[in-house]
């Protein structure tokens, strides 16, 4: 029985979907961005390109820069596909996957010892290949403007991430 609502509801959605995006459909927009991961946290800011290549599939390449926290900063080169379910004629909600690099960059200051001079002051990177898996919600605010949110879950080698997003796009 709860195979058969399932599967009701899932059919419902993807027709609703069908008939509520238009293929080739565009979009930019910013986004502020929180980060949290390996005992690691910090604020990013970011911008992104949104396309609907089908009229329920859509694609965001996705660029965020995270402000230097701790001596470190990073950033994030992200594409994701999203599979659009429209709620309402204002509400669509999206499970996410995609691809991403991850940078990240610490930097030490030099420290001052006084008669015995000083020490430190260098920096090391990395960058590593991950991918994402998440979901989302837009909410349409006029003809044009989209207010959206999203988790996402990063998966790199060595820096797994949970990142929170809220921003604009506008639809051209």
């Amino acid at each position: 029985m709860i195979f058969k609502v399932t599967f009701v509801v899932m059919f419902t959605f993807m027709v609703t979907s069908v008939m509520a995006q238009q293929k080739g459909e565009m979009a930019v927009g910013g986004q502020i961005a929180y980060g949290s991961g390996d005992d690691y946290s910090n604020l990013g800011l970011g911008a992104k390109f949104q396309w609907n290549i089908l009229d329920n599939i859509r694609l965001e390449p996705s660029f965020t820069y995270f402000l230097k926290k701790d001596y470190v900063n990073m950033w994030d080169l992200s594409a994701d596909v999203h599979y659009l379910f429209p709620i309402t004629d204002k509400v669509t909600v999206y499970p996410l996957a995609g691809l991403s690099i991850l940078g990240v960059k610490a930097s030490v200051p030099s420290v001052d010892l006084g008669e015995w001079g000083s020490y430190g002051e260098g920096s090391a990177s990395d960058s590593e290949f991950g991918f994402n898996l998440g979901g989302g919600i837009d909410y349409k605010l006029a003809d044009k403007l989209t207010l959206n949110a999203g988790l996402k879950y990063k998966m790199c080698s060595n820096w797994d991430r949970f990142i929170v997003s809220v921003g604009l796009a506008y639809k051209f």
